[in-house]
């Protein structure tokens, strides 16, 4: 009835306006409810079959090839530049971190910024900032070339070079407006990954769980990056099973697949001329298995030019991703015909982003208390945190050694986030550690360390370093580390030197009374010490012990004169306070430290029945600054003082020399020889400007000055014109097994001057 009704009405007889009154009037209100209910079906049929076919849903497949996954991102540029939406992404390997991060709602240059200001170097090291780092294990770094795992009385080698913390915690930081997100395909861009199971050689397939976990393992490229463990299942590069998952992303929904190819080709057997080629190409052999055939379901298939470019061509960004963009740019036309003038996505930038720390969840460990895990975090629950706390707080527990997986993630809970933390201890309890020295105090030495972790309680490690060559020494460390809370140790060690010195330990008095200037001695020292410490406003670290001494200073030079100096046990309380953030103890860069320290010797055997009961104060300042990024500009202040009743002097600050291990008050000074200054008090100064005119070759100058003498602040002869000054000028070389320098110092004072030389680590 109503359509014929409206046939009529509009038939061609009548005129249009006739038409149209005749039709309005004509229609009582249901009527015309029905009239515009049927307009809007038809207009909604019309509609959904014009998106139907203007609007094709399209995916993305991107490869891996380490370095050559820049040019991704050229690719993802011309895209954008003609309109194409990405309705799906399916990545292996750096195509799955690129695709990752596009899925979440970077824009091609917005991935380009992140990839540029990305210091790559330290990502393949899983480079952890030396301030990030308890003194323990900033001294181990400093100290040791080789570091071993040792098990079941046989040595191995580290599973991989890193275990991706680095990258692990930028991916974590970038994903930040997804975190909560578990379902992939929930993301801006519906996204999946492939990895490897390193047990069987299947892929998996990644649609859930944590985004910067499932990024991680399908980059984990085998002895580069450690496995990741997904579900019980241990995971690595899916570049070694499925390097171009077409058929994962056809089976999300694509009806066009734009493929970016970016994987080495198999080479012929001229190519082929080392190792690294031959290893290259035997995994290759895997990856290019079927790939023909991929490339034929491929509507868009994209191969940038990046044959001149090796995996790791990091350097090169630039130029890789001009690659993806010119090869791109040859189906600029095809990209038009499918583009819906669709404009790029803009995250939002998360660089002063912070989260609020509701909750706090650890798994259970069995040798490493929650108050250890906590203390090296460095935050707790009910705490605004930045990402960069975050990172700095995972870098301290990845220092420690002591675990082979940190996983996490944030979960909405409470107003705030929960960060739900998964460690799993490493199985490596044993390590063997070796080092090479020479300085001109204790000259030449190898060493050789063993450590044990977990020997006795949790948190525990025992340390026991050998130094053998000109001169014997040991040092043996036993630290059971509680985090906050207060942390328990017990040190003993022997060293032991000769030396041609002018200080007799007595102001001269005993060179005067035997007519000579100098003489040759033996100097050892054997301490043991037991103490307690803990972490003070989450930077600085506290503590306070006992300590017994053995000190023996003789000469053999001397005949028919008594040629011991000193034997004579000391027993002391002591006290400090430290602070550490400089990035490197021998060629810092930023950062800056502070040490103090209280001694008090209320005992002695007393060997020259001079003791009396006194104490020795000291503190050392530093702060480094680097400008132009070449030149290093280092300043430092020390002062010490003795006070309390007249005692002995054995224990007095002794300045000269440069490049040993300090003990015993024995400080370095340009333009003197070791141990030619000596006082119960001083004041120091030091200013070195560093020039890294090389990549770790570094020319510097230095200067200090001081004043020393007994009781130079009773006189206020510590503010008064230097008394002692002296320079140098040398060349340093950052290697493998420690710096290597040469110094030449003088003094205005003296007639001579001196050349230093040093190798390795101090110890």
């Amino acid at each position: 009835m109503f359509m014929a009704y409206l046939q009529s009405t509009l038939s061609p007889s009548n005129s249009p306006d006739k038409n149209w009154d005749s039709l309005l009037s004509g229609l009582n209100s249901k009527g015309l409810l029905c009239l515009f209910s049927l307009f809007f079906v038809l207009s909604s049929q019309i509609t959904y079959s014009q998106d139907s076919i203007k609007r094709p849903k399209i995916g993305l497949v991107l490869t891996g090839g380490g370095a050559k996954g820049f040019a991704h991102i050229g690719v993802l540029k011309v895209l954008e530049k003609a309109g194409v939406k990405i309705d799906y992404i399916g990545g292996t390997s750096m195509g799955a971190v690129v695709g990752g991060l596009y899925a979440t709602g970077y824009s091609a240059a917005q991935i380009d910024s992140i990839f540029h200001d990305t210091n790559f170097n330290e990502l393949l090291k899983d480079y952890t900032p030396r301030a990030n780092k308890s003194f323990y294990e900033k001294r181990n770094d400093e100290l040791y070339a080789i570091t071993l795992p040792f098990k079941k009385m046989s040595i191995g080698v580290p599973i991989a070079l890193s275990k991706g913390i680095y990258n692990y915690n930028l991916l974590h930081k970038l994903t930040h407006p997804v975190r909560y997100i578990r379902d992939f395909s929930k993301l801006p861009i519906p996204f999946l990954c492939v990895a490897t199971d390193i047990e069987t050689g299947e892929q998996e397939v990644l649609t859930q769980g944590s985004l910067p976990l499932a990024l991680l393992a399908s980059s984990a490229f085998p002895s580069l990056f450690s496995p990741v463990e997904i579900n019980d299942k241990i995971l690595i590069d899916g570049g070694v099973s499925n390097n171009y998952p077409i058929d994962e992303v056809r089976k999300m929904g694509a009806d066009i697949i734009i493929g970016v190819d970016v994987q080495d080709d198999l080479k012929n057997r001229n190519s082929l001329k080392g190792a690294t080629q031959i290893l290259l190409q035997i995994s290759n052999l895997q990856v290019t298995k079927g790939l023909k055939a991929k490339i034929s379901k491929t509507d868009i298939y994209i191969k940038p030019d990046i044959s001149n470019f090796s995996v790791i061509s990091f350097a090169e960004e630039n130029e890789i991703i001009k690659k993806g963009e010119e090869a791109a740019t040859k189906f600029i036309a095809k990209l038009y015909e499918i583009a819906q003038n669709n404009k790029p996505s803009q995250i939002k930038t998360i660089e002063n982003d912070s989260i609020y720390l509701t909750n706090i969840v650890i798994n259970d460990v069995k040798n490493y208390t929650r108050s250890y895990v906590l203390g090296k975090l460095g935050f707790k629950e009910g705490m605004k945190v930045s990402y960069a706390q975050i990172k700095e707080g995972i870098n301290t527990l990845n220092a420690t050694g002591n675990f082979s997986v940190i996983n996490y993630q944030f979960r909405a809970f409470n107003s705030g986030d929960e960060l739900v933390l998964t460690l799993k201890e490493s199985n490596i309890s044993t390590f063997l550690k070796f080092g090479l020295h020479f300085d001109g105090l204790y000259k030449s030495a190898a060493l050789l360390n063993i450590t044990q972790k977990k020997s006795l309680f949790r948190n525990d490690v025992l340390s026991l370093d050998l130094g053998v060559g000109d001169n014997f020494r040991y040092n043996l460390d036993y630290y059971i580390d509680n985090g906050f809370y207060f942390s328990f140790g017990f040190k003993s060690y022997y060293n032991k030197f000769n030396i041609n010195g002018v200080n007799d330990y007595n102001n001269g008095a005993y060179f005067q009374q035997i007519g000579i200037n100098s003489l040759n001695l033996d100097y050892s020292d054997w301490t043991n010490a037991a103490y307690l410490q803990t972490i003070f406003e989450e930077k600085f670290l506290v503590g306070a012990g006992l300590e017994l001494k053995k000190l023996k200073i003789e000469s053999k030079t001397l005949e028919n004169i008594n040629p011991v100096f000193e034997n004579s046990y000391y027993g002391s309380v002591f006290g400090y306070l430290k602070y550490d953030s400089l990035d490197s103890k021998y060629f810092p860069k930023k950062g800056w430290y502070f040490n103090s320290n209280l001694q008090s010797y209320l005992l002695s055997s007393n060997y020259t029945n001079q003791f009396n009961r006194y104490s020795i104060a000291s503190s050392q300042l530093g702060i480094t600054r680097t400008f132009y990024k070449l030149i290093n500009l280092k300043f430092e202040s020390e002062a010490g003082v003795s006070f309390g009743q007249t005692s002995t002097h054995f224990l007095d600050f002794s300045l000269g020399g440069y490049g040993f291990n300090p003990i015993n008050n024995i400080k370095s000074f340009y333009g003197y020889d070791f141990l030619n200054i000596s006082a119960d008090s001083y004041v120091k100064v030091l200013a070195t400007l560093d020039f890294e005119f090389y990549k770790k070759n570094h020319i510097n100058f230095s200067a200090n000055y001081a004043n020393a003498e007994d009781k130079l602040y009773s006189t206020g002869n510590w503010l008064a014109t230097p008394r002692y000054s002296g320079y140098a000028v040398g060349y340093g070389l950052e290697t493998v097994l420690g710096p290597i320098e040469m110094k030449y110092s003088w003094s205005p004072e003296l007639p001579k001057g001196f050349i230093g030389f040093n190798v390795g680590y101090w110890f």
